[in-house]
């Protein structure tokens, strides 16, 4: 998760009595009349200034959703916006000026190439992540199981469960939240990508409400692994907008991991397996905490950065 560890740049715009001032020409941007690319370049201008990094993107992207159009036809057609689209604009650059992220205006975000529905209510699905449905997909591959089981710890919108559904025709999961909220973002997800037949989805902290007797062949998680310390320099989008409780358990970070490495044996067939992304920093302490009586470690598995992200482990067989 370095890309959302990294320090802001800037801290956004001056406070007073506790609000976020937006500067007078953000707060009233003057797009009537203007024409696709002006309407972009004034946008992508005033995201600049209010300290937006990937300015001229995000405006491409915005002025896209609100037109209902593809980036391509922007870039080839230059027509003048209606009266409709310039308020819908207008509105999107000052929600993406005061640091709320394209992902939310939007509503949308793309994870192993499906389009997953995002809200507020869920964590917006990252790249990095799509390494541990990368490592999921080549050990259930590997497995001679027919109808292999997977359980999602913290499912959030269901990118990690779905997409691993949606390429495993044969599979069927279980999607685990203590969200009611993210499960139903999860639920229209599933059913839009036509896997909810296959995926049931529960209001549970990690396996509390899990039968004794449910056994599944793989558990796979992106927990909240951030910890206590390293909120304050998380970037402004994911400080003030995304779910603090799908980001940090508190303290060191390491307190849901920590239970999953407890409590996943006893749901976990013999030669299961488990998977989780892990923050930037903690291979080291998480390789500490994995039990070889309990666990064999297969692998963490780097992401595109170098940067070990995924943790592959395999019950012990006894």
């Amino acid at each position: 998760m370095k890309s959302i560890i990294e320090k802001a740049k800037g801290k956004g715009k001056k406070r007073v009595n506790g609000e976020k001032q937006i500067p007078f020409i953000i707060r009233h941007l003057p797009f009537m009349g203007f024409s696709i690319a002006q309407a972009i370049h004034e946008a992508a201008r005033v995201l600049r200034e209010a300290g937006v990094s990937e300015a001229r993107r995000d405006a491409s992207l915005l002025l896209a959703h609100v037109a209902g159009r593809s980036q391509t036809f922007l870039i080839a057609h230059d027509d003048e916006l209606k009266a409709d689209e310039t308020q819908q604009y207008r509105q999107a650059i000052l929600r993406r000026a005061s640091g709320e992220p394209v992902q939310y205006i939007t509503g949308h975000q793309e994870f192993f190439r499906l389009d997953f529905e995002v809200t507020p209510d869920v964590l917006i699905p990252r790249p990095e992540t799509e390494l541990l449905v990368e490592a999921a997909l080549t050990l259930l591959r590997e497995m001679d199981v027919t109808r292999p089981r997977i359980c999602d710890v913290g499912t959030g919108s269901g990118c990690i469960l779905i997409s691993i559904l949606h390429e495993e025709k044969g599979a069927c999961g279980l999607g685990l939240d203590v969200s009611h909220a993210a499960l139903d973002v999860a639920a229209r997800n599933a059913e839009r990508l036509g896997v909810a037949e296959r995926i049931e989805l529960i209001e549970s902290d990690c396996f509390d409400v899990l039968q004794p007797d449910t056994k599944v062949e793989m558990i796979v998680s992106n927990p909240p692994y951030v910890a206590e310390k390293d909120l304050d320099g998380l970037q402004r989008e994911v400080r003030e907008h995304e779910p603090l409780v799908a980001l940090s358990p508190g303290a060191d970070g390491l307190g849901i991991i920590r239970k999953i490495l407890r409590d996943a044996p006893r749901f976990l067939t013999p030669n299961g397996h488990l998977l989780m992304e892990i923050g930037f920093d903690q291979h080291e302490r998480v390789s500490e905490m994995i039990n070889p009586k309990i666990w064999t470690l297969l692998d963490i598995h780097k992401d595109l950065q170098g940067i070990p992200r995924t943790v592959a482990l395999r019950k012990v067989a006894r």
